[in-house]
């Protein structure tokens, strides 16, 4: 990274933790919603779902209208997670099916076994570490604080939930260096997604590829820098 280097922004999914990780959550989100089909757990979330529908009905004539019966609800969250649509709503969801999960005992934090001692190395020579807005900050910061390598959540300067704008939007990646106290040029933004990338790029930051086992393959120009691995980041440029 460059010598003025202040800050690093980590994506989750394919960056820090394993995709698999995501889709275990899914799966318990959907028999949370089979189980629970009288208990609307979330009136915020429900809220936020049904003024969602209609942009979704939009595209999708025959998508069901969510009314006050659970059943109606979990036919369109699963709608949703089926699409990989990223929807306030449906975050907002997962994250209470994720805290009782994580409260339980049900749920770990999966980090990859790079995650924490690059977290130490960047906490120790006081760069800010942040992570990037993709969860409701609560289901963040219960990841990174139930993982088998214990609380990582010391090491981290902030969370960014998807207030902070869109992950492809460059103006987002300029706001959040603001957030953190620095200029995009002095900001890292790891990611696993090229999309993600450029537009961090745009907006003048540095950028590096993760490339993890179970990503997808991505699009990025040749001169693109890429690691495997967190320890890779300060020695392989």
């Amino acid at each position: 990274m460059a010598d003025d280097t202040r800050a690093i922004l980590l994506d989750i999914e394919g960056t820090t933790t394993p995709i698999a990780f995501s889709t275990t959550c899914c799966f318990r989100t959907r028999a949370h919603l089979r189980e629970h089909l009288n208990d609307i757990p979330d009136p915020a979330a429900i809220t936020l779902l049904k003024q969602e529908w209609p942009r979704d009905a939009a595209a999708a004539p025959k998508l069901p209208r969510p009314d006050e019966s659970m059943e109606s609800l979990a036919k369109y969250v699963e709608w949703l997670m089926d699409r990989d649509r990223k929807s306030p709503g449906l975050k907002a969801l997962q994250g209470l099916v994720w805290q009782r999960g994580y409260r339980a005992g049900a749920l770990k934090g999966v980090v990859f076994p790079d995650v924490p001692r690059a977290l130490q190395r960047w906490h120790k020579a006081g760069i800010k570490t942040a992570i990037s807005f993709v969860r409701q900050r609560p289901a963040q910061r219960l990841l990174f604080g139930t993982t088998t390598f214990g609380d990582l959540t010391p090491l981290l300067t902030e969370f960014f939930d998807t207030s902070a704008g869109a992950k492809t939007f460059e103006d987002s990646y300029r706001g959040i260096a603001t957030a953190l106290g620095c200029a995009p040029p002095q900001l890292l933004f790891v990611s696993d997604v090229g999309g993600e990338i450029d537009a961090a790029r745009r907006a003048g930051c540095q950028v590096v590829l993760c490339v993890r086992p179970g990503n997808a393959p991505q699009q990025v120009s040749e001169d693109q820098r890429f690691v495997h691995s967190f320890d890779e980041i300060e020695t392989a440029w």
